[in-house]
């Protein structure tokens, strides 16, 4: 199969249920540009710094992801799932997504990535393919927790999310090689 002449995949949350926006920066990543090398796999690696105000005042906690769409596969690729924060962080340090999750805020937590290690994977898209959506997203919760453990994959963090989900950041990085 020739990647370039794939389709592109739909953006997954114009599936989803409408909620109510805020706002999310970075002072690393911007809307619609490209994901610098700090970010990828074959570069640092290092989560980009996130921040995000203007949510629900009723948020109880908040899930962290990055999801891509593009990636060749049925179900495309999570890169990063940080569970159970607290609703008072409101932001999260460049790297803060490296394994072992000691700069996390007490009781969140990074499920396993695609790759199947805990923590960021950096974007990693097959050579030659067409540029990569990398979705940060930031979803405010109407829970103090979702329940779920370390072993709970991303699928079922985002699908567990979806039922408490109150308003939703995103930002969208590319990414090609």
């Amino acid at each position: 199969m020739d990647l370039k002449a794939r389709t592109v995949a739909p953006d997954p949350y114009d599936l989803l249920p409408d909620v109510p926006s805020f706002i999310l920066t970075s002072v690393d990543i911007s809307d619609g540009v490209g994901l610098p090398d700090d970010h990828v796999a074959a570069g640092a690696n290092l989560s980009p710094a996130l921040k995000w105000s203007g949510f629900p005042a009723d948020t109880k906690s908040f899930l962290v992801n990055c999801f891509d769409p593009d990636a060749p596969t049925p179900a495309g690729y999570w890169h990063w799932t940080v569970v159970d924060l607290p609703a008072t962080v409101t932001c999260l340090p460049r790297g803060v997504g490296q394994p072992g999750h000691a700069n996390l805020p007490d009781g969140a937590f990074a499920l396993r990535n695609d790759s199947g290690d805990p923590g960021y994977l950096g974007a990693a898209p097959p050579p030659g393919d067409r540029p990569h959506r990398y979705i940060f997203a930031v979803h405010a919760l109407a829970g103090p927790s979702l329940g779920l453990t370390p072993a709970a994959t991303c699928t079922t963090a985002a699908f567990t999310a979806l039922f408490s989900t109150i308003a939703r950041a995103r930002l969208t990085a590319l990414y090609q090689r």
